[in-house]
């Protein structure tokens, strides 16, 4: 199963996100979709798109999307998060959860930070933020990572960089 997981597009979305998406079989937003319209374009591709609402979402997209995603998908047990800290200081209620192995997850997927990142942590947990696609915040670069999920196991995981923040992008 290959996964394209983008975050942060704070209301931004363009054709060559959507091509990244393309031959993707699920597409994750790991929050801070920051308006309807992205989502929509996102199931214009006609995939399943597990999502969770950030900080910068709307009353409505944070009703429509929980904080919170908790599933298991080709034996890798994820856990979804836009606000989880970092593997080297997870925010207490995180911390909590991974020292738990009944709670802690193979794979915790978050954004926020804007900051692309892959590692694993002490838990032994995968950590993956994108980074941000779109162009409001802080971050240089606009990123987003695709992988697949086999038989228990995260393979072949690239990091899709496109450019610099702000540029003129084709629509």
């Amino acid at each position: 199963m290959r996964i394209a997981l983008i975050s942060d597009t704070h209301g931004f979305m363009d054709n060559e996100i959507l091509e990244h998406c393309q031959d993707a079989d699920e597409i994750w937003h790991a929050g801070d979709m920051g308006a309807k319209s992205v989502m929509t374009m996102l199931e214009t591709l006609k995939k399943p798109v597990i999502a969770v609402s950030g900080n910068v979402d709307n009353h409505a997209l944070q009703l429509e999307y929980p904080e919170d995603q908790r599933f298991s998908k080709e034996g890798v047990t994820v856990w979804m998060r836009h606000i989880v800290g970092h593997p080297k200081r997870y925010r207490p209620e995180i911390l909590e959860m991974l020292r738990d192995p009944e709670q802690r997850p193979k794979l915790l997927i978050c954004g926020h930070s804007h900051i692309l990142e892959i590692a694993r942590d002490a838990f032994g947990v995968l950590y993956i933020n994108p980074g941000a696609v779109g162009h409001h915040g802080t971050h240089q670069k606009r990123t987003m990572v695709r992988f697949s999920l086999e038989s228990g196991s995260i393979k072949n995981v690239e990091a899709i960089d496109f450019g610099t923040r702000g540029r003129q992008v084709k629509s």
